[in-house]
């Protein structure tokens, strides 16, 4: 077990709080990268060298140190790459790290739902339920072809491969600054759907804003929801064509929080994060004929001056007026 992620359980999914406890990481290596908003990612091969301890014991080292500096308790998981040290992060408990050694990989995944791989979501999830496909170990006994006719031969690849335990993911240090994050927390516990989108339409504004100010753009947007229980619920979807544009950020996040189905779910917050940030001239945008969304772009442009000029609450949509989450 070389990999640990770590989701530190702050009160709040606040990411002005993460760099400090990355810092507390990279005492023991320098190979970290940022899960934003409160999470992260170890490659401990060195570390383990170093101070002749495995990633368990480094990881019981890593919560008392959180712990007794910033009181934050933290969940852990263990694995020989960052897949299976994320899915090993979800099992884990508050004080006990989850570890999946090499030897125990394939155990470990056999009955685990296909939703459980990170990039797995309902659609796919559903095409294979359609043909039993329903749980990893399954997927890992069928027959790659058939995978690939289900899904696609790239997915299908990758599917069949992270099923079977082999996990070609690597920990890429230094990404905090590759994403931007949104939180909208409510007063209370918040179960009226129009609040929640208009929170949404609230933070994808202020993501758009900012991605504009910054000269960049974004690949993918990731939506978390926070309920009454302190669990959530996180969903990625990678955009059409990398966008620091508004509406095409609400669109999506809309998207995302419509394919949950939370009729009636007691939200605590909803979160927003840009990912796989570059810069804005880089990026290509497909033209399109249709005048309203050039319009619309014109009047993000002259939006965004008066914002500069006047603070960032001078222009907004017409739904947020008098609005606070």
């Amino acid at each position: 077990m070389t990999v640990l992620c770590v989701r530190f359980q702050l009160p709040s999914p606040d990411e002005t709080a993460l760099p400090e406890l990355l810092g507390l990481l990279e005492e023991f290596t320098p190979v970290v990268q940022a899960l934003p908003p409160d999470g992260a990612l170890a490659d401990l091969r060195g570390a383990e060298r170093y101070f002749g301890r495995d990633a368990v014991d480094l990881a019981s080292v890593i919560r008392v140190r959180a712990l007794a500096r910033y009181g934050v308790d933290c969940l852990i998981g263990a694995g020989p790459g960052p897949m299976l040290a994320r899915m090993a992060r979800r099992a884990a408990r508050p004080g006990v790290t989850c570890a999946v050694p090499e030897g125990a990989v394939t155990a470990f995944l056999a009955d685990q739902p296909v939703t459980a791989l990170p990039g797995v979501g309902a659609a796919t999830a559903r095409t294979l339920g359609e043909y039993g496909l329903d749980t990893l170990g399954r997927v890992a006994a069928a027959p790659l072809s058939t995978l690939q006719r289900l899904v696609g031969a790239r997915t299908g690849r990758e599917l069949h491969e992270k099923a079977n335990g082999i996990d070609r993911g690597r920990v890429v240090p230094d990404s905090l600054s590759r994403s931007l994050t949104a939180e909208r927390p409510f007063d209370r516990d918040e179960l009226d759907p129009d609040r929640h989108r208009r929170a949404l339409l609230s933070a994808a504004e202020e993501l758009g804003a900012r991605l504009r100010t910054s000269d960049t753009v974004c690949r993918a947007l990731t939506l978390t929801v926070r309920y009454a229980d302190r669990s959530t619920t996180t969903r990625t979807r990678t955009l059409p064509e990398p966008t620091a544009h508004s509406p095409a950020l609400t669109r999506t996040a809309y998207g995302m929080y419509e394919s949950l189905g939370l009729q009636r779910a007691r939200v605590r917050a909803l979160a927003l994060r840009t990912e796989g940030l570059t810069p804005a001239e880089q990026a290509t945008h497909q033209l399109s004929f249709d005048p309203a969304d050039d319009k619309a772009r014109r009047i993000e442009k002259v939006a965004d001056r008066a914002r500069a000029r006047f603070g960032p609450r001078a222009v907004m949509p017409g739904t947020l007026g008098g609005w606070a989450a």
